[in-house]
């Protein structure tokens, strides 16, 4: 049995800030079946949802094509560890 590599988390950055306030991580958002509904971002890393590669990409192409202000941050895919 295939164990599902749930480890990676997507956090933003503000560009326009250079590290003056601190990082934001997705929120994944799911219906009650489970399908993907969309992503908010919060400040609190432990609440943030711990996805697979192939869904944080999904999270990031949601943000980016839905949320109006996504060019004013760095989106990436970090290791729950960073």
């Amino acid at each position: 049995m295939d164990t599902i590599d749930q480890r990676y988390l997507v956090q933003q950055n503000k560009l326009s800030d250079e590290g003056s306030k601190p990082p934001v991580f997705a929120k994944v958002m799911r219906s009650k079946e489970g399908k993907f509904e969309g992503v908010s971002f919060i400040k609190n890393k432990e609440k943030a949802t711990i996805m697979t590669v192939a869904e944080a990409e999904e999270a990031i192409a949601w943000a980016t094509a839905r949320k109006p202000n996504a060019r004013e941050y760095a989106t990436k895919i970090i290791c729950v560890g960073q």
